[in-house]
């Protein structure tokens, strides 16, 4: 989130303006004279503590955030605009990745304001489009003391560790607090505790903004011509793959959702990664739930090593969702090898440039600036070997990470393949430059790699059998990407968060979450009466899922390789059909918070990796009801 408010003589932007309680510094949003040299791109304002995100510099979420980092170990989940921090309702312990619960009180809620408390303002006056957040340090008995970033953007005198004071009153047992501007409105404020007693509830949008509705562009022959640059070794590559071509059967259709159901999106995204990885961590850390993965056992120290070294290493993945009026379920986490990105983050605003959109907002333009601020605050090594497959959806894919590389200040090699890696003569696995493979993103699932190692009969031997190999030996994948030496992005670890047998754990963990869907590893009555989906899982692109309703009436079925793979058994919840398609919405997660979405649609019920990607535009709530009516 940005903004920018300087209300009185301003210090220059990041200047050192005082220091909170337990000294947590406070320094100037004033952009006004700002060295482009330095903030020269949207990764460089991006404020970190360890691996931890705080937010833009030097913004009012940045500092909440940040405070309840320092001080108490807690972080609240990434928003947009600061009055959407008053929707959520879960906080993260980091040490141990606990999720607790966050509650919300109204201004002039009978729950007395306390020190330590998000303090929340609605959007409007000067708090105008995004809200404000502070943080309460002091309750007297007429007033209470605040600390806030991104306001007044002076030095605060010698000592003094609060920005405000802001009368405090009480009216028949309530509790109400004046802003000191009168065009602001104070939603209320937030604790963590386990107490519900006079808390609010979950928010919930409007039932007329869940749905995603259809709109087409004016057929001026658009797209009659190519329209994509072939010149740009990425659209050439996409070109190649797809032709001028972004759906297969409309070329002027697009999608359209509110900027509620938006919000929405991002708040599920965010909230649900935190979900897996609480998950992940159990399922690593217990036998009995491991074993549901078909994960070879001679993995599991390795697995267990990359969860403990590298869980925050995670680049990208994508959640796939149903969205319509019913609410917003999760379906999995594709948290290895996920695709769509380059469509997402690229083809799609080239359509809608091509063919004249400018209504309403693309929800995928800041995903290429989320993959480099991310690649910046990763572990990587200066030079990255992109390692993919021989196929044509991954070859754009490749490209696409590998512009995401070079603008985040790497250098980087596409390996399609393994044909040109070897060994030199002293055993080191090197490319056809004969220079070391040391870090790889890969577009590969892990679970080829698990194949090759269930092959191996790998529990008959002391170790994987990962070789180290002699110069005209072939290089096979388990090679590279289980060798000690080689970091591999997606962390290894991720195997467990994408795999379907995750699913149970989840609804275990967090049973009749609103975000999930009942899901067992042995059918239940439940699942019997409501209907269910069998899944594989470790499935992908659609393959090998059947969808039976309440009748045990056979919905859909799809075909592929992963017949033999044990199931799990989800609630089943079926995609909206708009216009002649059924619709799934993807979010991509970046570094582990929302970094944009997209469209997928099918004729059949089962989105599959040939099913189309849509364009999908954001439309304010106040136009996305008018254009229904």
């Amino acid at each position: 989130m940005k903004e920018k408010k300087c209300l009185e003589k301003c210090e220059p932007f990041g200047t050192l303006l005082g220091f909170a309680p337990g000294g947590v510094a406070i320094y100037s949003a004033d952009e006004t004279h700002i060295d482009k040299t330095v903030f020269k791109d949207d990764a460089a304002y991006r404020s970190y503590v360890g691996h931890e995100y705080m937010g833009y510099k030097w913004q009012c979420v940045e500092f909440a955030r940040r405070f309840l980092y320092i001080n108490y170990g807690l972080v609240f989940t990434d928003v947009g605009m600061a009055y959407e921090i008053f929707s959520l309702r879960i906080l993260r312990r980091v040490f141990d990745e606990a999720l607790l619960p966050l509650k919300a009180y109204a201004n002039g809620s009978r729950k007395i304001p306390q020190a330590g408390a998000l303090l929340i303002w609605d959007e409007g006056g000067i708090f105008e489009y995004t809200g404000h957040v502070a943080i309460i340090t002091e309750v007297l008995s007429d007033k209470v003391r605040i600390v806030e970033q991104n306001l007044a953007e002076h030095r605060l005198p010698s000592g003094q560790q609060w920005t405000r004071e802001l009368p405090l009153s009480v009216i028949n047992g309530e509790y109400f607090l004046q802003d000191t501007y009168p065009d602001t409105t104070i939603l209320g404020w937030m604790i963590q505790t386990d107490d519900p007693t006079y808390s609010l509830p979950q928010p919930e949008i409007a039932a007329e903004l869940k749905p995603i509705h259809v709109a087409f562009l004016l057929q001026k022959g658009q797209f009659e011509k190519e329209w994509l640059n072939e010149l740009d070794p990425i659209e050439q590559a996409y070109v190649a793959a797809n032709g001028h071509h972004v759906s297969k059967d409309n070329a002027y259709r697009y999608f359209t959702m509110s900027a509620s159901a938006e919000q929405e999106l991002i708040m599920a995204s965010n909230e649900l990664h935190l979900m897996y990885m609480h998950a992940t961590e159990k399922v690593i850390k217990d036998d009995g739930l491991l074993r549901n993965f078909n994960v070879p056992e001679i993995l599991w120290p390795r697995l267990r090593l990359s969860w403990q070294n590298r869980r925050y290493q995670m680049i990208t993945g994508r959640l796939d969702f149903c969205m319509d009026e019913r609410g917003l379920k999760v379906y999995e986490y594709n948290a290895d090898s996920a695709s769509c990105h380059t469509e997402t983050g690229l083809i799609l605003q080239k359509w809608a440039d091509q063919g004249g959109l400018n209504a309403g907002a693309n929800p995928g333009e800041g995903l290429l600036d989320a993959l480099i601020d991310c690649w910046k605050h990763s572990d990587a090594c200066d030079f990255v070997h992109i390692m993919q497959d021989k196929d044509a959806e991954e070859n754009y894919h490749a490209r696409f990470m590998q512009e995401a590389l070079k603008r985040a200040g790497f250098q980087s090699k596409i390996l399609c393949g393994l044909g040109e890696l070897h060994w030199d003569q002293y055993g080191r696995l090197i490319d056809a430059d004969c220079r070391e493979v040391k870090c790889v993103w890969k577009t590969w699932a892990w679970e080829t790699v698990l194949e090759q190692v269930r092959e191996e009969d790998a529990q008959q031997i002391s170790a994987l059998p990962v070789s180290t190999g002699q110069p005209d030996n072939q290089v096979r994948l388990i090679d590279v990407l289980l060798r000690p030496e080689i970091l591999v992005f997606e962390p290894l670890w991720t195997v467990i968060t994408s795999n379907k047998a995750i699913l149970p754990v989840l609804w275990s963990m967090f049973p009749n979450h609103r975000y999930l869907l009942d899901s067992n590893y042995e059918l239940n009555e439940r699942l019997i009466q409501e209907g269910y989906a069998v899944k594989p899982i470790a499935g992908r692109c659609g393959h090998n899922i059947e969808l039976v309703d309440h009748q045990q009436q056979v919905l859909d079925m799809t075909h592929g390789q992963f017949a033999q793979q044990e199931n799990i058994y989800q609630q089943l919840w079926c995609l909206p059909k708009v216009d002649d398609q059924y619709v799934q919405v993807c979010t991509f997660t970046v570094g582990g918070h929302y970094g944009g979405a997209c469209l997928r649609s099918d004729q059949s019920r089962v989105i599959k990796g040939e099913s189309n990607m849509q364009p999908l535009r954001v439309l304010s709530d106040e136009l996305f009801v008018l254009n229904q009516s």
